[in-house]
């Protein structure tokens, strides 16, 4: 493994300033590319459904079914993917996978027949199910530590970035009435894939992520065995109920809640993804300042508070139907919501990689990311289900109840995981499970 992230990683590193000199010169690579990669995705994620639906002419059933092989094959494949990185490396999954969205996002630029956009999305659903353990593996090698929870959070604020430009780009870009321009974004979303298959390919092609062969204590552990250890069953089971909770909620329950029961408009929901963006990237780094050397599950527990507040607020918004309270009330939901975000997402995979070894670190991430595309499919099913027969009120007290599971599931995980996973620099009890390797 190239040990790169060295000493000098550790609870000190707040500022922009030291966090970026602290950083390894691959994590530099990474870090400063990462707002690009991801605006081909934002100008291309807003948008595939219409494509389909209003350019294609294949039907809104046929149209949504299509959309859903993402998510299911990126489910598929994300088992044996996490199994061929601790085997060959992140770096050379993750050149299959790009090469994949490559030829997905290409093809899918000049589908006119179903079939075609069967083939195309099934191969975006193969990067995507690759992409998020690969990366994280990727990351993880790199960057240790305190830093490593640092790195995760300044990455997830420049993927927002960069999808939030690429979504308000593409809003202006594109237009129903001129395929062309649809076409043009799927091959700048493919275009976009190159850079990161550039630095895998160049300046981090010594990068390596997988034990080597003269490593001590090889792990020939599957993923049953690893469920089966406490602190990865609570933790995933967290994961899952969190994505159940947030992101299945945000292309499907959160705007049929808005638009069915808050009765604002269209205008009116686009703003408030809009709002999302700038409050993580506003408020990330300044997030991380104040959670670095904290516990990471007591971080989790304030971030279930804080986002069951954000549903309470929609929940109050879908009282006062039509009028510019539900607005106010539907913006500041994703407002709060947003600031939780930023409480999650260093605090999660960064508990994940300090547990896994470098033996069994891609199957640690496939597994975060099992959990999370399992929560977000099932979350719209839930939400659907609920919002089709009227069930409003029982929807928002539904998520508010699973905020506070987070919250409970946090707690227990605390008590099963050693003190270094959770963040801070304290001595494993005697009688306390040591980390698996």
């Amino acid at each position: 493994m190239c040990n790169v992230g060295g000493v000098g990683q550790n609870a000190g590193v707040i500022g922009i300033g030291s966090f970026w000199g602290a950083l390894p010169t691959e994590g530099r690579w990474l870090l400063s590319t990462v707002a690009i990669q991801t605006l081909g995705r934002g100008l291309t994620l807003p948008f595939t459904i219409i494509y389909l639906y209003e350019v294609r002419g294949f039907d809104l059933g046929l149209s949504g079914a299509l959309m859903s092989l993402i998510a299911v094959t990126g489910l598929i494949v994300t088992g044996p993917g996490g199994t061929l990185i601790d085997k060959y490396g992140a770096r050379t999954v993750l050149l299959a996978g790009l090469t994949a969205m490559i030829a997905g996002c290409t093809l899918l630029a000049f589908a006119t027949h179903p079939a075609v956009a069967a083939v195309a999305l099934v191969l975006i659903g193969v990067n995507f199910g690759v992409s998020w353990p690969g990366f994280n593996a990727l990351i993880a090698s790199v960057v240790h530590g305190d830093l490593r929870q640092q790195y995760f959070g300044v990455n997830f604020a420049l993927v927002n970035l960069g999808i939030g430009i690429g979504g308000i780009l593409g809003g202006f870009y594109v237009d129903v009435d001129s395929p062309e321009t649809f076409t043009a974004i799927f091959l700048v979303d493919a275009a976009t894939s190159l850079i990161p298959m550039a630095l895998l390919l160049g300046p981090l092609r010594h990068v390596r992520t997988q034990a080597g062969p003269s490593d001590d204590a090889p792990s020939t552990a599957g993923y049953r065995e690893i469920l089966r250890q406490p602190a990865v069953l609570w933790l995933t089971l967290l994961t899952f109920l969190a994505m159940f909770i947030g992101y299945g909620q945000m292309e499907a329950g959160f705007p049929a809640y808005a638009r069915q029961v808050a009765e604002v408009s269209t205008r009116v929901i686009g703003l408030s993804f809009a709002v999302n963006t700038a409050v993580i990237v506003l408020l990330q780094f300044l997030v991380l300042k104040r959670i670095t050397g904290r516990r990471r599950t007591r971080v989790m527990v304030v971030m279930a508070l804080v986002w069951a507040l954000s549903w309470m607020i929609l929940g109050a918004a879908g009282l006062l139907p039509d009028s510019l309270a539900a607005a106010i009330g539907v913006l500041s939901f994703m407002g709060v919501f947003a600031f939780g975000e930023t409480l999650l997402q260093p605090t999660v995979p960064a508990v994940y990689n300090d547990l896994a070894s470098d033996h069994n670190r891609g199957r640690y991430n496939a597994i975060n990311a099992a959990a999370f595309q399992g929560g977000a499919i099932t979350g719209p099913i839930a939400a659907g289900l609920l919002l089709d027969v009227g069930l409003g009120a029982w929807y928002i007290a539904i998520m508010v109840v699973g905020c506070l599971g987070i919250g409970a599931l946090a707690l227990i995980l605390e008590r099963r995981i050693p003190a270094t996973a959770n963040g801070v620099p304290e001595p494993v009890d005697a009688g306390q499970a040591p980390p698996p390797s």
